[in-house]
């Protein structure tokens, strides 16, 4: 599908996030290796003196699901995290975790150009209330709104009833909705309710991949750095 400027009208009472015309398509962004650097996968286990596959084997296997889900609290994830039940150093992750969180490569100057050019934006990721520490550091609101983040949603991707949820919540046609995610097997999920689903591999061949639908993302104002 290409988007074209006729796209840009006034189906439905825009969301809080924008006070003006909607413009679609609505851009919906899964966070962690999409706009954010995961820490899970090195940081994490470095911190622990583990390798990735040590740090599988001795983790619960739906204790940070749970989590994810909003069904546990940090206080129950630091007793069940481990298997065996081996305490954990529960400030000592959320600090390793704080300092891996980054914009992966060209992410931001993509959303700060997206941003300049009126597109509505939302989260929909897979993350616990730890979301708040990657705002609070990246202040990533200022391009998008956590509107749709598993911790707050109690559903997790590829659950078809999280992107339905979605599109009610929306209130457009699943059409109307680019769905941006690192992993192929929610990408794969999303068109299941009728969203166009994108793969992300990087910043430059996203941008080449939204330009080829029609998206506007040439620059008007000042630059990223200029702000």
């Amino acid at each position: 599908m290409v988007f074209t400027k006729h796209d840009a009208r006034n189906t439905t009472k825009p969301s809080s996030f924008h006070s003006t015309t909607r413009n679609l398509p609505i851009i919906l962004f899964d966070i962690m290796d999409t706009v954010v650097r995961d820490p899970f996968y090195r940081d994490v286990p470095a911190f622990f003196g583990m390798s990735f596959d040590e740090l599988i084997e001795c983790k619960h296997p739906t204790a940070w699901i749970e989590f994810e889900k909003g069904i546990t609290d940090e206080v129950e994830l630091a007793k069940t995290f481990f298997k065996d039940g081996r305490p954990l150093d529960l400030e000592g992750l959320k600090n390793c975790m704080r300092k891996g969180y980054y914009y992966v490569e060209g992410v931001e100057e993509l959303l700060y150009v997206l941003k300049d050019n009126n597109y509505e934006m939302h989260a929909f990721t897979n993350y616990p209330i730890w979301y708040e520490m990657i705002e609070n550091k990246l202040n990533i609101s200022k391009y998008l709104s956590w509107t749709f983040c598993s911790c707050i949603n109690g559903k997790r991707k590829p659950d078809p009833e999280f992107y339905l949820e979605v599109v009610s919540h929306l209130k457009v046609d699943p059409g109307s909705c680019i769905f941006v995610d690192d992993r192929i097997r929610n990408v794969e999920a999303v068109k299941e309710v009728g969203m166009i689903g994108l793969h992300f591999k990087n910043a430059d061949s996203l941008r080449q991949d939204l330009s080829l639908m029609g998206i506007d993302i040439s620059t008007k104002q000042t630059n990223l750095q200029q702000q």
